[in-house]
């Protein structure tokens, strides 16, 4: 297992300073959702290539994913044809910058679907896309978030597409919000797992949910973390601090280093 940070968490730094940091507290790979405080796009991504290249060119942290915002469950083909093409794009820019992994979401069920018919429409654009990526030797990892936040649906859809290099990506949050315990989650998930984001929340009394540093809140963070460890799970446990989304919540400075003091605490009491 090895652990990564998201540059969601750190929307105000230059990749020169993400590089650093996460050298500095300890962390092997980087997940790209953010560039200079932009949500990453082809056109964005291509124009830094040269230097994505340059900075993550020595022997630091290595760039693990593409945390794209690729979604695939509308029923307008146009509009899902054309995140197919954005998701080829990724693609090969993931190919040419030798990152390994590129993240989509399912996505919101359009008005008038039902959820079997964006399980459909996932399938069918998922489905068209594989080859692409088992010709880059790149994994698309779909992520429980949106209308597909409960494992069992990324499950169903993943069940149909049966390239290898299609896989699941566990937000940690999401599925036990929407009820599914770990268990649950890890019989769904666990023969296509591929990436993992460990955040932890608080649920407030309104029914919303407040993102707390790791251990502060009531997702099982270590019991998931335990769960990985003692099933053998090899890939990238990355901890998405979402200060993007929320700038109220405490700066990178302090979650980061907070985050994998904590993960490595928690793994070195299994060991």
């Amino acid at each position: 297992m090895k652990f990564g940070l998201s540059t969601l968490g750190c929307p105000d730094w230059t990749l020169e300073r993400v590089a650093e940091a996460a050298a500095d507290y300890g962390y092997e790979g980087i997940e790209l959702r953010i560039l200079d405080g932009e949500v990453i796009t082809p056109a964005l991504v291509r124009a830094n290539q040269e230097r994505l290249l340059s900075v993550f060119a020595g022997s630091g942290p290595r760039i693990v994913g593409l945390g794209t915002s690729v979604r695939m469950s509308m029923a307008d083909p146009k509009e899902r044809a054309e995140q197919e093409r954005t998701l080829g794009e990724f693609i090969d820019l993931a190919r040419e910058l030798g990152v390994p992994m590129v993240r989509i979401f399912g996505g919101r069920i359009s008005d008038g679907d039902d959820e079997a018919g964006a399980v459909d429409h996932v399938v069918e654009s998922l489905s068209r896309c594989a080859p692409a990526a088992e010709r880059a030797g790149i994994t698309i990892a779909l992520e429980t978030h949106d209308d597909f936040s409960r494992s069992a649906v990324v499950a169903a859809a993943l069940a149909r597409v049966k390239s290898s290099s299609v896989g699941a990506l566990w937000d940690t949050h999401h599925p036990y919000r929407m009820g599914e315990n770990l268990a649950e989650v890890w019989a769904n998930l666990a023969n296509r797992l591929v990436h993992v984001h460990l955040k932890d929340a608080q649920r407030r009394p309104d029914g919303g949910w407040n993102l707390v540093l790791l251990g502060k809140g009531e997702v099982p963070c270590r019991e998931i973390l335990r769960a990985l460890v003692l099933r053998g799970y090899r890939g990238y446990v990355v901890a998405e601090w979402e200060k993007k989304w929320h700038p109220e919540i405490p700066a990178p400075e302090v979650a980061f280093p907070q985050h994998i003091a904590k993960m490595k605490e928690w793994v070195a009491d299994i060991i």
